[in-house]
């Protein structure tokens, strides 16, 4: 009986020093992340029978577990992502934010100092100093577009070169879950620590985008990306990369790869980072830029359009002040082909005809063979285009030319049309001699039985010693037939002379141009007189009016109108992530307390552990002694 209780003995110690192994191991890894504590489950040994009694044998570790709540586990993952997603797009917003606030307020400051400055010079219009000071404030508005462009273009970079260092993180995990997979496929998922290894991984890993795990029998994991995409398989691992955007290069695109197979990857279905960063780039980033563009195409178009209404110091039609609205400098970047669309197909230029009706928006054009469809990419509504020539019209404030011909563009060829995009940075004053300013108004008056139909404009002054040039008191007077075009003159010497024969829109005659526009009429008469007065400030005093005046979103908006939206929208968007950044720390608290409650160390709870199983292993060599008394005490009595 005595060679049983030893063994007894000896199954106790055994066990109790297991148990507290496994205690102190726990205890040691309180702190360590991603650590699960570990169990052994005690089981007795098979009884003995002595004597027709049965007799227990002891007892034996058997199973050492990892508490594991698989549930929990994905709730974890889960929240993770959400805060990933949360706190990368409030991140950016907020830089975003802080660039309108900061820096962005030179453009409505530059704004108001522009129109101060015209107004400036309508009190003193012939103050060369003024006029000068009018250029420098025009070239300060330029300047703040030209840096807010640049900004953006930064913002643009960094983002992409975060998408960048996303995935080489990512497909750094990929490898050693690939690694550790081949691992525990040799210990059939037994080996704890590699265990905890693989799920801190998978943690970290879901941050970056959504992550669901499939176990398998071997032991190994299967790790899909976004509920569709297999990244880990076994020992085999996809590789995530970028390449350049399609069809805009810089909107870099993520692809995957697997053997020598590649694969385009949507980042609106992969959620955490990674679509957080897509989503701000796409949806914030890029549409505040080309807002940035519609304004300064604005700004350009309606001060040089004003120029134009205008006589200068030197006598002439007023020139522009900043660069033309569809010069190649403002107009870069407004087209570009799909890759699926040859580079043989058809030369696109886009022209803005409208500011006031452009959108900021993104399009893109395809063609069927037949049609002409525009596409708005963000409400995906169609616009079918009507080709005129070669010049495809119907678009929000901007029309398409085909400056390669019609017949260069082929069924399935489809492009991106960005109207706006890049104007920021491209506006720039071209006007460099202060005389240039167009601070007077011709008089030019519509008689008073005239339809409204028909508008005439100044085009140019050719030749002011020209006969019966119209000027103070020596006006001239036109009547128009639009349906026949002719002109009849009257001059105020009660000369007359005509019909008159011209090719529309202009009319060339007594040393000055001007532009018609009629639907055809006729018996329309204008009067002019082009003095050039010095003291005249009546088109710099329209021009200041354009400070108030509805020009943008088709007539809902002013110039300063257009960057406080797009502030604002920014503004809103930064808030609305805050609040989303508090809603997803809660809900990953909350799964991260409950993997903690199971998974986790207590070392209260280890330390009465420690202390049960130290007893236990006390108890069990105190039977060792036991035995062994009393086997002398046998051996003592039969000597």
């Amino acid at each position: 009986m005595s060679i049983d209780l030893l063994n007894i003995a000896r199954t106790g110690v055994m066990a109790s020093q297991s148990q507290l192994g496994l205690t102190s191991n726990n205890i040691t890894n309180a702190n360590t992340a991603g650590y699960h504590r570990q169990v052994a489950t005690q089981a007795t040994l098979e009884s003995q029978q002595l004597g027709g009694h049965f007799y227990g044998a002891g007892t034996y570790v058997s199973d050492v577990k990892r508490i594991y709540n698989d549930y929990a586990a994905r709730e974890l993952r889960i929240g993770q992502t959400g805060v990933g997603a949360a706190e990368a797009s409030y991140s950016k917003l907020s830089e975003l934010d802080q660039l309108f606030s900061v820096i962005g307020k030179a453009v409505p400051q530059g704004l108001n100092d522009f129109f101060s400055s015209i107004n400036s010079l309508a009190d003193l219009p012939a103050d060369l100093g003024v006029r000068g000071g009018m250029l420098a404030s025009a070239g300060q508005v330029a300047d703040s577009l030209n840096q807010m462009q640049a900004q953006l273009d930064g913002q643009l970079t960094q983002t992409n070169a975060q998408i960048e260092g996303i995935t080489k993180r990512v497909n750094e995990i990929s490898q050693e879950l690939g690694n550790i997979n081949r691992e525990l496929m040799k210990s059939s998922g037994q080996d704890m620590q590699l265990l905890d290894h693989q799920d801190a991984l998978i943690q970290e890993l879901s941050q970056y985008a959504e992550v669901n795990v499939i176990p398998l029998d071997t032991g190994a994991k299967t790790i899909m990306l976004g509920g569709a995409m297999i990244l880990v398989s076994g020992e085999l691992a996809m590789t995530v990369g970028t390449k350049q955007g399609d069809p805009i290069p810089r909107e870099t695109e993520l692809t995957g790869t697997i053997g020598n197979k590649n694969v385009a990857i949507d980042p609106s279905k992969l959620g955490g980072q990674l679509q957080a960063l897509f989503e701000f780039r796409d949806q914030t980033l890029v549409p505040a830029s080309h807002e940035m563009g519609q304004l300064a195409l604005g700004i350009a178009d309606a001060f040089n359009s004003m120029q134009g209404q205008g006589m200068d110091l030197n006598g002439q039609v007023g020139q522009n002040i900043f660069r033309d609205i569809n010069d190649p400098l403002m107009s870069s970047g407004r087209v570009s082909a799909y890759a699926t669309t040859p580079a043989t197909a058809a030369n696109l230029s886009v022209n803005i005809d409208d500011t006031g009706a452009l959108t900021g928006g993104a399009y893109d054009l395809s063609f069927d063979g037949a049609n002409y469809q525009l596409t708005d990419v963000d409400s995906g509504a169609v616009t079918n285009l009507t080709l005129n020539g070669t010049v495809l019209e119907g678009g929000a404030g901007f029309s398409i030319s085909l400056d390669s011909g019609v017949a260069s563009l082929a069924a399935g060829n489809k492009f991106a049309i960005r109207p706006t995009a890049g104007a920021a940075g491209g506006i720039a004053v071209v006007m460099t001699d202060p005389k240039g300013i167009a601070a007077a108004s011709p008089k030019i008056n519509a008689d008073a039985a005239n339809s409204g139909n028909t508008q005439v404009k100044l085009v140019s002054i050719d030749n002011r010693n020209a006969a019966n040039f119209p000027v103070t008191g020596n006006e001239l007077t036109f009547t128009l037939d639009t349906v026949a075009n002719t002109f009849t003159t009257l001059a105020a010497d009660g000369s007359t002379s005509g019909p008159t024969a011209y090719t529309p829109p202009n009319i060339s005659a007594f040393g000055f141009t001007f532009e018609v526009t009629s639907a055809g009429e006729t018996g329309q008469s204008f009067s002019f007189d082009l003095a050039a007065a010095q003291g005249d400030n009546t088109n710099l005093v329209a021009m200041a009016k354009l400070s108030e005046s509805k020009l943008m979103n088709g007539g809902a908006s002013t110039l300063a109108d257009v960057f406080q939206q797009t502030k604002l929208g920014v503004g809103n968007q930064t808030k609305a992530a805050e609040v989303k950044v508090g809603t997803a720390n809660a809900i990953y608290q909350q799964a991260y307390a409950r993997v903690e409650s199971e998974s986790g160390v207590n070392l209260d709870e280890e330390a009465a552990n420690l202390m049960r199983f130290q007893q236990a292993y006390q108890a069990s060599a105190r039977i060792m002694t036991t035995a062994s008394e009393l086997f002398d005490t046998l051996f003592n009595s039969v000597r």
